[in-house]
């Protein structure tokens, strides 16, 4: 028996984008669309009469903005959506406050070419999509409150002297909250961070400077050739991989223009496997939230080469993609609430944890 197609609602404002969107999902057996609308309030009725799995909303439309519609469906009907947005700092800047009131993902908009849509974009609608209809998507009923650096009282910090300690993160669909979770939860005294997040080039900038204005961490977008300094993150820009390298007795970016890899550039696996070979033993890393398996094959080999690995539980991952395939090869250490990944990364450092290099 064929299993019911996932049903969608595409809510824009622009005729061709809804035709475009319509298109790339009914090609695809196993999703339809069931409606369109052109502004949110047709979108409101069609939410009440067709009842969708997936909304695909835009986020700046007439009469009512995407994220205003986006805030009443979160807390009237909460269903997974997903952002359709463009690719400018305005565009970026919305999408970030889309995902703090409860999107599950987004989308840019296709920078249009005369030759038609990027390679593999529809693809990537596709399964996006997929992994939206198999979100754990929270219930929300009060205006997301903003962190701030005082609300959260860090780990208490014994050493300061960290020497060659790194920290890395990954993370996907899901992962902008995920990763502001934990960096508003890690003490300003500690080793640097260094930071995968898939996301397209003007997003990274804006993400950036969000979580520098929310943590006690300086955070920026890495620079090639910069040195990594303790208390502060380092976010791969949206155009390029992540690598670290040693340099004396710590560590430096590298920016990389090599090809996507596991389709993603940046990819959390480069990171994690620039960090086995040059930091082994001295690393902790962390894979949050994030379909696909993306992380998964350079956090085993971070472990293997001794470093302390942490992986985001199924219980509070908006898509528990990357942990999974980590946790099912054996690449985690531990498996954390995301709560408490913050809290288990400095008992990872304070306590000099190390895993014993093997294989």
């Amino acid at each position: 028996m064929n299993k019911p197609k996932i049903r969608v609602l595409v809510v824009d404002d622009s005729a061709v984008m809804r035709a475009m969107l319509t298109a790339i999902i009914n090609q695809a057996p196993d999703m339809e669309v069931a409606g369109t609308a052109p502004d949110p309030l047709v979108a409101r009725q069609k939410v009440k009469d067709l009842l969708p799995d997936v909304l695909t909303l835009d986020v700046e439309m007439p009469q009512m903005n995407g994220l205003d519609f986006l805030d009443k469906v979160m807390r009237l009907r909460p269903m997974p959506v997903i952002m359709i947005s463009s690719q400018t700092a305005q565009g970026s800047e919305a999408t970030l406050q889309a995902l703090e009131l409860g999107a599950v993902d987004y989308i840019a908009k296709p920078r249009a070419t005369l030759a038609g849509l990027p390679p593999g974009y529809a693809q990537e609608v596709q399964d996006k999509i997929r992994a939206a209809f198999s979100a754990h998507v929270k219930v929300r009923r009060d205006p997301p409150a903003r962190p701030s650096v005082g609300a959260v009282t860090p780990p208490t910090v014994v050493s300061s002297n960290w020497g060659d300690r790194i920290v890395c993160i990954g993370a996907s669909t899901g992962g902008t909250e995920a990763i502001k979770e934990v960096l508003t939860r890690l003490p300003e005294n500690m080793p640097g961070v260094v930071m995968v997040q898939h996301m397209p080039e003007m997003f990274t900038a804006s993400f950036a400077r969000r979580l520098d204005s929310l943590s006690r961490l300086r955070v920026k977008e890495a620079e090639h050739g910069e040195r990594i300094l303790p208390g502060h993150a380092y976010l791969a820009p949206g155009h390029s991989h992540l690598e670290i390298r040693r340099s004396g007795g710590g560590y430096v970016c590298e920016l990389l223009q090599t090809p996507p890899y596991n389709r993603h550039r940046p990819a959390v696996d480069v990171l994690f496997d620039s960090a086995a070979a040059q930091a082994r033993g001295s690393a902790v890393a962390a894979l949050l939230t994030g379909m696909g398996k993306d992380g998964a094959q350079g956090m085993l080999a971070m472990r293997k080469a001794g470093a302390w690995t942490i992986g985001q539980d199924q219980e509070s991952c908006v898509v528990y993609g990357m942990p999974r395939e980590a946790a099912q090869i054996g690449a985690c250490c531990e498996v954390s609430p995301l709560t408490q990944v913050a809290e288990r990364i400095m008992s990872a450092l304070q306590g000099g944890r190390r895993m014993a290099a093997h294989g």
